[in-house]
This record gives structure tokens, sequence and C-alpha cells, in this order.
């Protein structure tokens, strides 16, 4: 079991419960992880390079998103990749946020903590990288180009007026560092 897996269970839940309700325990449904490029990478070596990037920082191939229609304003042609996407669900989104929390956030230069207000009225938490370079798994010697991305955690809990103090909580107590 997952070293965050298991204080989540062990403390977390415990800790929830006794400060809040019984019935209410938010819990970590999935990690979304996007990651968007223009038409400088439509080249096949740098797309695959990104595409295995992506694959080793979050440990499951990332599949490409194409576009659907044409747009000839942005210069945007059909079936073209515009972007890639991983979702992890279950001990491999445990591993990637125990990384992320403890390896990679700590590593991005002039640090000063994630924000509090990034989530939607869903409870849906976005943080954006400006690049990947602070997660270990990242040769910046095999970098051809440096892109950012997008993890979005997914809550599911049950709905209540404070259910986004409920999410902060939970991260807080996983060990997210929030700028106070």
């Amino acid at each position: 079991m997952q070293r965050l897996k298991s204080l989540y269970f062990d403390v977390v839940v415990p800790k929830f419960k006794s400060k809040f309700s019984d019935v209410a325990v938010p819990y970590l449904s999935k990690i979304v992880i996007n990651r968007g490029f223009d038409e400088s990478c439509q080249n096949n070596k740098v797309l695959d390079s990104l595409v295995n990037e992506l694959t080793s920082i979050s440990a499951q191939r990332a599949y490409l998103v194409r576009s659907k229609k044409a747009i000839s304003n942005f210069k945007l042609k059909e079936n073209v990749p515009v972007g890639m996407c991983v979702t992890l669900r279950g001990e491999k989104m445990y591993a990637f946020l125990d990384r992320l929390i403890n390896l990679a956030l700590p590593r991005i230069r002039d640090f000063q903590g994630v924000n509090v207000t990034a989530f939607d009225k869903l409870g849906n938490y976005t943080l954006s990288l400006s690049e990947s370079l602070c997660f270990p798994e990242v040769n910046s010697e095999k970098l051809n180009k440096k892109t950012g991305m997008d993890i979005t955690l997914v809550f599911k809990g049950r709905s209540s007026k404070n259910i986004i103090q409920h999410f902060i909580f939970l991260l807080k107590e996983l060990g997210m560092p929030f700028k106070s």
C-alpha cells in the first residue's frame, strides 16, 4: 500500500471524523494531468519525447488529444495533436500525489506554496506547473522542449455548504503546502 494512501486511511479519516462528520468524509477520486502544446511540437520526434516524458512522470501511458475540427483563425487543421492527457486512479494516483507533494513542489524555484483559491465550484483543485523539470524522472539533457502541465485533483464527497473547507483540510493533512 502506498505511503500516502495508508496515511489517508490511518490518520486523516479519523481526524476528519472527529472534527467534522462521520458520513461526510471526502476522498480523492482521480488525478488528471493535461498538457497542451503549439504547432512547434508537431514534429514526431518532439511529440514522442513529450509523450515519453509525461509517461515517465505519471507511470502510465499518455494519450494524444487531437483537434475535432479545423479553425482557420488559429491555423488549426482537423485531427492534429493539440495536447495529451493522463488519468490516474488507485495506487498510481497516490504514488503520483506523494511524489508531487514531497519531491516535485519543493524543487520549484522560489516556491511559496500552492494557492488555496484554485478550487472550482465542484471542489476540483487545479495546479499549473510552468515546466516539468521539478520531477526527478525528467532528464534535462533529453528534454527537447520545456512545456508545462495542468494537474487536476478530483474529489468526491458528500456535498455541503463548506465542502471546499473539507477538501482543503484533506489536502493539508496529506501534506500539501498551501500559501499562508
